[in-house]
């Protein structure tokens, strides 16, 4: 689709301060436009991203993997690498003082690379299912295969591991007793802090000239300016005022589809589950499960509803976080034009929402008790849950594209739970759709419809009748009680 020409000092307005819209205004700026602002209805200038403090957005979260194995594509396979570039440049410039947000300190990382281990119940002779081989073999095309421990029948990869100072993630969850170690390691990534990477990426932008209004009222997106011709000149806010822009970026995470309802059919809202563990402060489990000690770990990923299971290490407030994306749920809701689509819910935005949908306590219980027993042995259970808000497209590919038929209007979403990683470098995309730069990737991104006959990766809209609703699916308040 092709792109008009924006003058350098037109007013930009992006709707949303997580990473799309975080990273689109940085790398805008950095191209030389000049008159680019930030709105969000949260104040994370003062709530610093914590989900605790009322943030619900899916980049409101203490962590999110940083990983480069993405089977046969890899398109996200190199950006990543690009992206871990960025990552360890801005540890640097935290250790160095060189960019300090207000309240963190230069002792404070926000790439942490721990590694990622990789195991399951399904797998060729190697070990590893049909991704996961995908993955080793285009990350070893790379050049990178010195990076990937394959522990499966293969005592020399063991061994390597030990000798390379990763003897910590051989065999983390003490599976093998005295035999071979199984499953796979992949030195490539860990995780991000994600509030900390947030709350880094928007005091850079301020720094680079970006203009923000974060604010319940005076950032709260309430509709599009437009003018005879239909063309979008602005937003207004909740606040009453209008705001001129000659190009708005709609980057607004779980909230786009019902913002835009041109989305229908090509982006969903769905939910995430994630519990959290915290660990008391007297526990020998602090130094077991610390990020020096323990990688991040992906369980039976592409394996269905009783897979697709992943954790971190301790956090720096002592949280383990376990997440489950085999079931995807959705909360459909009537909305203003009759067309029923799915929105996030939250504690932050209804009292009755509580606990886990009953699956994914299920499932995450049964992998704590099954592959962590020291936490039942010493007491500890899950402290929190949540249900996180993503974006998916139908083909799990991300929206970077004008809008057709509204003019004015950019949108930067279908996050599909794997865009975190690419904070750094998600607004060169961005950048370049505006510009009407061509490339591959951008051609992926497009604005697109399913063909005929065609099926995704991802039923969308299913209303109602989606057995996954929210409104269908028994929840859960104490997991450990009800199991």
């Amino acid at each position: 689709m092709a792109s008009s020409h924006l003058d350098k000092a037109a007013p930009i307005a992006i709707i949303g301060a997580g990473v799309f819209g975080l990273s689109s205004a940085i790398h805008l700026v950095k191209r030389g436009y000049k008159n680019v602002t930030v709105f969000d209805r949260q104040p994370y200038h003062e709530t610093h991203y914590d989900f605790d403090r009322g943030c619900d957005a899916a980049s409101a979260d203490c962590n999110k993997i940083i990983r480069a194995a993405y089977g046969h594509e890899t398109w996200y396979q190199n950006l990543t690498l690009e992206a871990i570039k960025v990552w360890e440049s801005w540890n640097d410039a935290l250790a160095s003082g060189t960019v300090l947000p207000p309240g963190m300190t230069r002792n404070e990382r926000i790439y942490v690379n721990c590694g990622n281990y990789h195991f399951g119940d399904h797998g060729d002779a190697a070990g590893l299912n049909p991704f996961e081989k995908a993955s080793v073999e285009n990350i070893t095309k790379a050049g990178l295969g010195h990076t990937q421990y394959l522990f499966t029948s293969n005592p020399e990869e063991v061994e390597r591991a030990k000798k390379d100072g990763y003897g910590y993630a051989v065999d983390p969850f003490h599976l093998s007793g005295d035999g071979q170690p199984s499953g796979y390691l992949d030195m490539i990534g860990g995780f991000v802090y994600a509030d900390k990477a947030c709350r880094y990426a928007l005091h850079l932008a301020q720094q680079l000239g970006v203009n923000l209004v974060l604010d319940r009222q005076a950032g709260s997106f309430e509709g599009f300016v437009e003018d005879s011709t239909g063309t979008v000149t602005g937003i207004r806010t909740a606040d009453g005022k209008q705001h001129a822009a000659s190009l708005t970026i709609v980057a607004c995470g779980g909230w786009t589809p019902s913002l835009l309802p041109e989305m229908d059919g090509l982006c969903e809202t769905t939910a995430g589950s994630v519990a959290m563990i915290q660990i008391p402060a007297s526990s020998p489990l602090r130094q077991r499960f610390s990020a020096t000690n323990f990688p991040v770990f992906q369980w039976n990923v592409r394996s269905g509803e009783n897979g697709n299971l992943y954790g971190f290490p301790l956090d720096d407030r002592g949280v383990l976080k376990i997440g489950y994306r085999g079931t995807k749920y959705t909360h459909p809701q009537v909305q203003s034009d009759g067309q029923v689509r799915s929105t996030p819910i939250t504690k932050w935005t209804s009292p009755f929402i509580t606990g886990l949908p009953e699956k994914s306590a299920t499932v995450i219980q049964s992998f704590l008790d099954r592959y962590i027993p020291e936490l039942k042995a010493a007491g500890i259970g899950i402290s929190q849950t949540r249900l996180c808000w993503y974006t998916d497209s139908y083909d799990n590919h991300w929206v970077i594209d004008r809008v057709p038929d509204k003019k004015g209007v950019l949108v930067a979403t279908g996050g599909s739970g794997h865009a975190f990683k690419f904070l750094p470098v998600l607004g060169q995309l961005v950048a370049d759709r505006v510009e009407g730069v061509q490339s591959d990737l951008l051609a992926l991104l497009r604005w697109r419809t399913l063909g005929t006959g065609e099926k995704g990766s991802n039923e969308l809209m299913r209303g109602f009748e989606d057995r996954h609703a929210l409104q269908k699916v028994r929840m859960v308040d104490d997991v450990r009680s009800k199991l």
